[in-house]
């Protein structure tokens, strides 16, 4: 879902606001690539060639995503590699949650980069209702104290589902 999102933003949509507090498109996705190649070295102890925040998009952002994607892909489908312990920012986490967080990361990013470029159509609405209901029945309190999410914002009835997966992250102005 996230990749046919990247491949569809074009260069002048990398400086439209993104709904997720503090970056615009080109931020967000920098975000993505960043994670997907520090979860790569986490998983398979080859460096990811810098720090999350560092600029991983360079000047072809679908290129830089690419790569990413595969490096990722490639490392969690290591054999074993749910049996790992994984270094997150907060600390260590067996692999099957920070695998967890790591999707969350994906479908949430890709759902709010779909709504920026106006192309909800690309969305996985069903992937992204069952990890609303998930999350509804986790404890996500923590993550929203450390500024991860913000307080969730009401949605109705006929919301689709990616929006009020974001909403119930708190994202506004959907």
């Amino acid at each position: 879902m996230t990749g046919g999102i990247v491949r569809s933003v074009s260069p002048a949509q990398l400086t439209d606001p993104s709904p997720c507090a503090g970056w615009d498109v080109r931020g967000e996705l920098n975000h993505l690539v960043g994670g997907m190649r520090v979860f790569a070295a986490e998983l398979t102890g080859v460096p990811a060639g810098g720090d999350h925040h560092d600029d991983w998009l360079g000047d072809d952002h679908r290129a830089a995503f690419a790569i990413a994607y595969a490096l990722d892909q490639a490392a969690w489908h290591q054999p074993n590699a749910l049996d790992r312990t994984v270094q997150l920012s907060f600390g260590p986490m067996p692999a099957p949650a920070a695998a967890l967080i790591h999707l969350t990361e994906l479908l949430v990013h890709g759902a709010d980069l779909a709504v920026v470029i106006g192309r909800p159509d690309l969305v996985d609405d069903d992937a992204c209702d069952r990890l609303l209901t998930t999350m509804r029945g986790m404890d996500i309190e923590p993550f929203r104290r450390m500024g991860a999410f913000g307080p969730a914002q009401p949605t109705s009835v006929d919301t689709p589902p990616h929006r009020r997966l974001l909403a119930y992250l708190g994202r506004v102005g959907l």
